[in-house]
């Protein structure tokens, strides 16, 4: 009888599921090697990254420079981004033009998804199949309806997913000059009061990129570029005509491929909000937006305000500035009838920070995802709760595009009573690509 293959892709995602300690004895102390710098094959994760274009280039980065990294292989549409790319590696990573290729080695732990949206579902999906962990770029998915799939596919395969912004875990995010941290001691402790309201604003410290991402319209088609295969860029979108502008830096002008400004920051912006309302397994049940009328088919365009608003009463009001009406500065970031905060993390009242070194900790959560991998305990922002601040970025294009307010059922994950945002939530792909 023929013994199993046991690939490594199979010893870390099935032996070490559940078991924490013995991932731990299976790695060989640095010590034993003959001293430091050196590491253990055993702590070494094996890489692959799809997409090397913008965003890719920072994984390829985040590959090379860490000693426990092995990048094996790397895919993009473009040969030119390809060649490029391999530049900056070692002989023993090789170069793919389809993703199917990558995921059909047996030596792969952990994908990395950096290309458009419209392919984040199909990979991530493909790659659990495949038995690999998956590090994503935002947004999760370009629609609501394929957060449920990538999901299952997750969870039905045991991996570990990680999406990748890293607010709710460290660092200090864009423009409010302070980490999640406090804000989660505060709200949770009620120092604000409850319901609260949340101004993503650029003037709370938030630049949406609303002008930086808008589409072209009316563009004449343009010859494709040599080595570039756009029909396979294209994949599950409609065909659409070439043109320069439809596709790399700035896709994301494009509904085909995302969602401007609000999709490209949304995750950022919006999953620290998420985690420190406690939202993690909801979402807005109301959504209503102030945007131009009627919106481009193909373009993303400006839009002013957005509104949100959860069962219980909390709010979110995104504010771009840059249609529409002039946003004011001096508004709370976060506010509720017992407090506010600022920009800076000023407080009204004043002295609100004073109490937090008597405030509980919040849950500690892996922020390293080699250590997900390792261990199989999920990443701090991984595919339920990154799904849920998914959604945020979606229920705001979706009534950005229905021009309406709109109902929303956080549990079904459908509008109520409106089969045209509905057919938002689940959009068709072009054959032969499905879910």
């Amino acid at each position: 009888m023929t013994t199993p293959r046991l690939s490594r892709r199979t010893f870390l995602g099935h032996s070490l599921k559940g078991a924490a300690g013995l991932a731990a004895l299976a790695i060989v102390p640095r010590h034993v090697l003959g001293g430091p710098g050196q590491v253990s094959p055993t702590e070494m994760l094996t890489h692959a990254i799809i997409g090397v274009g913008g965003m890719g280039n920072g994984h390829v980065g985040y590959c090379l420079g860490d000693p426990t990294a092995r990048l094996m292989a790397i895919c993009d549409a473009d040969a030119n981004h390809l060649a490029s790319t391999l530049k900056r590696c070692s002989e023993a990573c090789k170069g793919y033009k389809d993703f199917r290729q990558v995921l059909d080695r047996q030596d792969i732990d952990v994908v990395h998804i950096a290309t458009p949206p419209h392919w984040h579902a199909l990979i991530s999906i493909a790659a659990a199949e495949a038995g690999c962990d998956i590090w994503c770029e935002k947004p999760m998915t370009r629609t609501i309806g394929e957060g449920r799939y990538v999901i299952d596919a997750v969870q039905r395969n045991g991996r570990m997913f990680r999406l990748n912004t890293w607010f709710r875990l460290h660092s200090g995010f864009y423009g409010l000059g302070t980490p999640v941290k406090p804000l989660k001691q505060i709200v949770a402790a009620g120092l604000l009061g409850w319901p609260l309201t949340v101004r993503v604003s650029r003037f709370t410290g938030f630049d949406w990129k609303v002008k930086a991402w808008s589409g072209l319209t009316n563009q004449p088609p343009e010859p494709v570029p040599e080595g570039f295969d756009y029909d396979l860029w294209l994949g599950p979108a409609p065909f659409k005509p070439y043109f320069r502008h439809r596709t790399h830096g700035s896709f994301r002008g494009y509904w085909d491929y995302d969602g401007g400004g609000l999709a490209d920051m949304g995750q950022h912006y919006l999953d620290p909000v998420q985690y420190f309302l406690g939202k993690d397994d909801t979402s807005p049940v109301e959504v209503e937006a102030f945007a131009p009328w009627p919106p481009h088919p193909d373009a993303v365009c400006l839009w002013g305000r957005v509104e949100m608003k959860y069962a219980d009463g909390c709010r979110i009001i995104l504010e771009s500035g840059d249609w529409g009406e002039n946003v004011t500065d001096g508004q709370p970031y976060v506010e509720g009838p017992k407090g506010k905060i600022y920009k800076g993390m000023k407080t009204d009242p004043p002295g609100l920070l004073d109490a937090l070194s008597t405030l509980p900790e919040p849950e500690p959560m892996i922020s390293e995802f080699s250590t997900s991998v390792k261990t199989r305990q999920k990443f701090g922002l991984n595919e339920s709760n990154g799904n849920r601040s998914n959604m945020l970025v979606h229920l705001a294009n979706a009534a950005i595009r229905t021009g309406r307010k709109l109902t929303f059922d956080p549990v079904a994950q459908r509008f109520v009573g409106d089969e045209e945002a509905n057919r938002l939530v689940d959009q068709p792909m072009r054959a032969p690509w499905h879910l």
